[in-house]
This record gives C-alpha cells, structure tokens and sequence, in this order.
C-alpha cells in the first residue's frame, strides 16, 4: 500500500503505467482514485498514471480538519510535488474539478492541461446545502448504508441506474460507498458544500491550460 504525508495526513496513492508525462487523477466526492481504473487501464500504456484518495475517503486519514479546497488542493500541489509529477495532466471529476481549478489557478507551473469532468467553478447551489447537510448527518449517526439508496442516484445517470445488465456494478459501487469512514465523508460532504466560487482566474492562466470536458469511461455519465 503506497501512502505519503501531506499536511500531516497519510495520503494514499497508486502509480500505474510509465511515459514522458503524467496523469494526476483526482476522485469525486464519496469515492476514491479507484473511480478511475478503467481509464488508467487505458492510458497507462503511454502514460504514468497516478490517482490519490483524498482525506477521509478510500484509503486515505480520517482528519480532524484539512477538508476545505483550497487546502484540499494545496495537498494536491504538495502530492505532484512529492510523487515528481510536474508538470503534469490534471484530470479532476466533480471535487476533484473543484480542487484542479484552485491548483491551476494558484500553482500554474504544476499543471501542463487541465481537464474537468462534471464539475462546477461555482460555489454549492443554495437549495442543495440543506439537503446534503441533513444526509451527512444522518450518514454520521447511523451509517452510510442507510442514505446510500439516495445518494447513488444522485452519483449516477439513469441509464447506468436502470440497466438491468448493470446490476452487478451498481451494487459493487454501492458497496464502495457504504465502506466509507462516516467521519469522513461527513467532514469531505461539508467541505464541499460550504465551497466558495472560483472566478478569479487571471487571463495568462486561461491560455496556458487545455480545458476539456469529458464524459467517457463513467457509468454516471
């Protein structure tokens, strides 16, 4: 099991593939590096490939604190850093589109392309946070298991929810996500919903950077 320090916290990480350049992959919100394996089986022919769990989530520290962005992506500056990833390819899904921005923005030398999947430069919509307060909360006394049958269709599309030949990945998901720390994700959940908007993106760092949306490899797509 590969961990490095970060800000006090054992990170986990796995390295995959070799090439001139790396792939840095970041998760979404209540999974970990492992949503990723299918496009690393892909690319780690040509590329290194390195995803990461971020705290209190896979197999990363549970915390005391640390689960803001913008720390989240000063510990991500700090693993590209560490791992002697840049400049490298940054591929960030919801939270971690979240984290990339902020590290893009803030640390441009560590990033040579940016691509954000399903993610957002604004802060939470208003209407979700009292929602997804009340689901952590719950989650945090009595278990994931008892908010995973709301969540998932949250995670997913409807084709992928629906499919009866998908049956089996559903639950496997599923599983990966009731197996969370509930500490965790309550404090990761929070983090991301008291998130602020990232708009303060200087014009140098707008040309530097291939911004690309991509939906391919996820069954929530």
């Amino acid at each position: 099991m590969l961990k490095v320090k970060i800000n006090n916290a054992e990170i986990y990480y796995e390295e995959h593939g070799a090439g001139a350049e790396t792939i840095v992959f970041a998760h979404g919100l209540l999974w970990s590096g492992e949503m990723f394996a299918a496009l690393v089986q892909e690319l780690k022919d040509r590329y290194r490939c390195v995803t990461f769990d971020f705290h209190g989530q896979g197999k990363s520290e549970v915390t005391q604190d640390g689960y803001d962005m913008d720390t989240l992506s000063v510990d991500a500056a700090e693993l590209i850093e560490k791992l002697n990833c840049a400049p490298c390819h940054f591929v960030g899904l919801s939270m971690g589109g979240f984290v990339g921005m902020r590290l893009a923005i803030r640390r441009p030398e560590l990033i040579k392309s940016l691509t954000l999947i399903e993610t957002s430069a604004d802060p939470e919509p208003k209407e979700n946070v009292p929602k997804y307060k009340r689901m952590a909360f719950i989650a945090r006394l009595f278990g994931l298991n008892i908010v995973a049958n709301k969540v998932m269709p949250i995670m997913f599309g409807n084709s992928f929810m629906n499919d009866p030949l998908r049956a089996n990945q559903r639950e496997r998901w599923r599983q990966k996500l009731v197996s969370n720390n509930k500490v965790g994700i309550m404090r990761a959940v929070n983090g991301v919903i008291t998130r602020q908007g990232v708009y303060e993106v200087p014009a140098a760092t707008v040309r530097k950077f291939t911004i690309a949306y991509c939906t391919q490899y996820y069954p929530h797509s």
